[in-house]
């Protein structure tokens, strides 16, 4: 009777041992919340212009949720933007100058972040869409609207203020910290033409701008 229940006894152990094995362990899945800011580096790219860089500034927000034994997170970040560039005009059609007129603009983006774990969750590579609106362009000094842009005979800097409000923005950064303290930065580009309307103006050339950009934020993690 012994020797037939060992077989039994064998059988029931390896199947209690495989199915404790396979058995996935049930992990809870905490949402991380974020919000810091920080500031922007932005240009745009254009051949129709002279452009140069300016600084504005970003406030950031976003829910994360961290994926045990996977090699990447996911999060999803909300910001708000003043963006600022400056282009070379002229005070007077007919004189030659070169004076900065600088630009400036409001945006609100959403996208959705893959975090890919370069060492572990404490120094990430960043991927992801975006979705961006942003407003018309302003002249921040209200003197240099009637100025004349360089390349044109006739355009002044208040003719080119109605552009596109939407656009598509593909975005890789780092991300680094320890703890509830994050550091990131962020290049994005702007797919599509932020110049497209300007294409019905009567000035014989075909416009084109695309954002192109660097962000540096902090971040607190809670």
């Amino acid at each position: 009777m012994q020797i037939r229940s060992c077989p039994i006894l064998v059988l029931f152990l390896l199947l209690f041992v495989t199915k404790s094995i396979a058995q996935p362990e049930n992990y809870e899945i905490k949402n991380a919340f974020m919000i810091g800011g920080g500031m922007t580096y932005f240009d745009m790219i254009t051949d129709n212009f002279e452009t140069q860089k300016n600084t504005g500034f970003i406030v950031s927000a976003g829910i994360g949720a961290p994926l045990p034994h996977k090699w990447y997170d996911i999060s999803y970040n909300f910001q708000i933007l003043k963006n600022k560039f400056d282009i070379d005009g002229r005070v007077s059609d007919d004189v030659a100058g070169n004076e900065w007129i600088e630009y400036e603009m409001f945006g609100v983006q959403a996208g959705l972040v893959f975090h890919i774990n370069l060492i572990g969750s404490y120094l990430t590579l960043d991927v992801g869409p975006q979705l961006a609106y942003n407003s018309d362009l302003e002249v921040r000094d209200s003197e240099m609207e009637n100025y004349f842009l360089n390349n044109y005979e006739t355009l002044q800097a208040k003719d080119i203020l109605d552009v596109n409000n939407f656009n598509v923005n593909g975005m890789a950064g780092v991300s680094a910290g320890f703890g509830p303290l994050k550091l990131r930065a962020q290049y994005i580009y702007g797919l599509l033409n932020t110049f497209d309307k300007l294409n019905d103006l009567e000035a014989g050339d075909d416009f084109k701008g695309n954002p192109n950009y660097i962000t540096f934020t902090a971040f607190l993690l809670f």
